[in-house]
């Protein structure tokens, strides 16, 4: 018998396509942004789909499933929003993980999986969330997980919260994989991308550039992160992929950002996997997703232990 499921916050369809690969059949999944949802059900047309917010869904329309996998907002919740984590919006934005309780005290799922940044167990709101989980029946099994460890191409640290009906959380036994570098995906052809000069760009970029050449030599890549002081070796995965693209290579003197084939060969999108027109929204779309790789180890180690 199959494993079903549904995809709460679904976006770009990282964790369907994930959910997917690891024989689990995603029945149905929901997000508030009507372009996502759009590319959503192209990339995965047997899925029953719903543009709505959340935190008003009717979940008695819902088909029945095993599993609810959910990532709700999670700018609210990273220390990297700094003082926008004060603001009206990052409420709203952190206020979404309680939609995942209201399905789960509809449904009485039998595991909910969970995934966001690890300041979610930071939130002010994080216990009561938590004790209305457990009120519910939920064992919750923490799980603070790196892509990179999975064999995803890119550093991304992501926290999952598996919820089963259990006495006791389980304990999921992930793989440990060697590290992939960011060259296995990146194109380091001078041709057929749209190069800038080093000299033009500020001089923050500069200096990290100037420090990214002593240590990596002519061909590396640069990252825009505020913490950044230098470049990044391309023989090491790339930093984490983000909703407006940070990074860039680095050859000789020229700079270019990488382009949208390469951000998703990051996240371990299949090439076939469609997106926007608009390299904006295409962007966001990649950089807000689950990895799939990452998606399917965890949903694999999950269907093992639970």
């Amino acid at each position: 018998m199959s494993v079903k499921a549904i995809d709460l916050f679904a976006g770009a369809g990282g964790t369907s396509a994930g959910a997917k690969m690891s024989g689990v059949n995603i029945v149905w999944a929901a997000n508030h942004h009507p372009v996502a949802v759009e590319y959503h059900a192209i990339n995965h047309p047997d899925t029953i789909h719903l543009c709505q917010d959340l935190q008003q869904a009717d979940w008695s329309l819902v088909p029945e499933h095993d599993i609810v996998f959910a990532s709700p907002c999670c700018q609210g919740h990273s220390r990297a929003a700094g003082k926008k984590r004060k603001t009206k919006k990052a409420d709203q934005s952190r206020s979404t993980a309680w939609a995942v309780v209201s399905c789960l005290e509809s449904h009485r799922s039998p595991i909910a999986i969970i995934e966001n940044v690890s300041d979610f167990l930071d939130w002010e709101l994080y216990k009561p969330w938590a004790s209305a989980m457990q009120t519910l029946g939920y064992a919750l099994s923490i799980n603070h997980v790196n892509a990179a460890d999975l064999g995803v191409p890119q550093s991304r640290n992501r926290l999952f919260i598996v919820a089963t009906r259990s006495k006791n959380p389980i304990t999921l036994q992930l793989p440990k994989r060697e590290h992939v570098a960011a060259r296995s995906f990146i194109d380091t052809n001078m041709a057929g991308h749209e190069w800038d000069l080093v000299a033009n760009r500020v001089e923050a970029t500069k200096r990290r550039i100037r420090n990214g050449r002593r240590q990596f030599g002519e061909i590396f890549l640069d990252a825009a992160y505020g913490t950044a002081r230098s470049g990044r070796s391309i023989d090491k995965p790339l930093g984490t992929v983000t909703t407006n693209n940070k990074h860039s290579l680095v050859i000789g003197d020229k700079i270019r950002p990488l382009n949208i084939t390469e951000l998703a060969a990051a996240q371990t999108f299949e090439p076939y996997y469609q997106w926007p027109k608009s390299k904006t929204l295409t962007k966001m779309m990649i950089g807000n997703a689950v990895p799939p790789l990452m998606a399917k180890e965890v949903t694999t180690a999950v269907l093992k232990a639970a």
